[in-house]
């Protein structure tokens, strides 16, 4: 675990690097707290922690602590939604301070922020990794070569989320531009996230409903099973697509109410700090509740896809991912941290988030056997810190790469 202790400690490290704290007086906050270099910086940490939970759930690192007990880097196993939530609630905070402080905002929004932000990225990472999955001999059948070349299904598993931010974004504009009352604006953007869920909930994980009752049970199941049936594969498959998103409403809020917010917290800021920090852990036991008792993967527990459990899930998990970014507003109120590190991975949050599954996947070599695929730990596990510092240096390069290539396809199309 020694290798986990200094991956903790080099975290609480960066944290502390170019902090300030207001100080203890309860109505000194800073007044910078969500300025654009803050929300820079909190997006560098949220980059960072998402490259540390994709890590973390390698088996090699799951299993290293033994039977029974925690891995490697465990605390970030089921972290990664909360990180991706804050790139919501940034993305919801900035959507409405924008609208109102840019006149004419939403004029040319959808070229500006959907489809040169999110869908020629999108284009770009599936030509990224067509050419990877072509050259490594990867077979496929026609069909999901096309379908994975026009983007209606996965090519690269882990670019869900410009998907998922290009709807509510187009939602967004939606609304707001055709809708002049703004609270009704807000409830629909809020309906959107919860039919998101409520869609997620009915897909599940694969296609269930593709075949005879739990055909993914049996011995050849899922393996024989035609490649669109498989998992990971369509759009809206995987919790991890929709319990993130209600953070974006919370930006949302906190940006249109943000002047009161922070009046109300300069009067006994500290009860009201300890009040979110209670409220916060309430949720966190929630959401450990209803994952234990009712689940997300209810296809494998013989029941079908047993959605009621996994909107009941959903539902629980909601309010974690809200207080996750509340609580973290509170917090920069009175101590806020920014430093090159974390405005250089806010800079090039999504480049690293997109590029990451190609650096995690062409350095398992130094993690498992050739044969079998069974997780090999050297002394003091230092293959696995190998293995973490070679794809956090790969995930950079390919970042910047990938960036290049971004930009010269957005001059392409201009």
């Amino acid at each position: 675990m020694y290798f986990t202790y200094l991956v903790y400690a080099l975290c609480i490290a960066l944290l502390l690097w170019g902090g300030s704290f207001a100080g203890f007086k309860s109505g000194r906050l800073h007044e910078d707290s969500t300025s654009l270099d803050s929300m820079m910086s909190l997006r560098g940490f949220a980059a960072i922690g998402v490259i540390l939970h994709h890590i973390s759930q390698e088996n090699a690192f799951q299993w290293a602590g033994g039977y029974g007990k925690a891995g490697e880097l465990s605390i970030f196993v089921n972290a990664g939604y909360l990180f991706v939530a804050i790139f919501f609630f940034c993305s919801g905070y900035g959507l409405i301070k924008s609208l109102g402080t840019k006149p004419d905002y939403l004029r040319g929004f959808m070229k500006k922020r959907v489809l040169k932000t999110l869908v020629i990225p999108y284009y770009v990472s599936i030509a990224i990794y067509g050419i990877l999955r072509f050259l490594s001999g990867e077979k496929l059948p026609a069909a999901q070569w096309i379908c994975n070349i026009i983007g209606i299904t996965m090519m690269n598993r882990y670019a869900w989320y410009p998907i998922i931010a290009a709807i509510l974004y187009s939602a967004f504009y939606l609304f707001f531009r055709n809708i002049r009352n703004r609270r009704v604006c807000f409830l629909l953007m809020a309906l959107v996230i919860l039919l998101l869920g409520a869609g997620f909930c009915v897909n599940g994980h694969f296609a269930w409903w593709a075949g005879p009752h739990n055909w993914w049970l049996s011995p050849s199941g899922q393996r024989n099973a035609r490649w669109w049936m498989q998992s990971q594969v369509l759009w809206i498959s995987g919790e991890w697509w929709v319990n993130s998103c209600p953070a974006l409403f919370i930006g949302m809020l906190v940006a249109r109410y943000e002047a009161g917010l922070r009046e109300w917290f300069a009067k006994r800021y500290w009860a009201k700090l300890l009040l979110v920090l209670l409220a916060t852990s309430g949720t966190l036991l929630l959401s450990g509740y209803v994952q234990a008792k009712f689940g997300y993967w209810t296809e494998y527990q013989g029941n079908g896809p047993d959605i009621r459990k996994k909107l009941i899930t959903y539902c629980g998990q909601i309010p974690l991912s809200m207080m996750f970014v509340v609580m973290l507003f509170t917090v920069m109120l009175k101590y806020k941290a920014a430093n090159p590190l974390s405005r250089f991975f806010g800079k090039i949050s999504l480049e690293t988030y997109m590029m990451n599954l190609i650096a995690l996947t062409v350095f398992r070599f130094l993690l498992y056997a050739a044969q079998g695929g069974a997780p090999v730990y050297k002394p003091y596990h230092y293959n696995l810190a190998l293995y973490f510092a070679a794809v956090f240096a790969a995930t950079v390069l390919l970042a910047l790469l990938y960036r290049l290539l971004c930009g010269l396809a957005k001059k392409a199309v201009r």
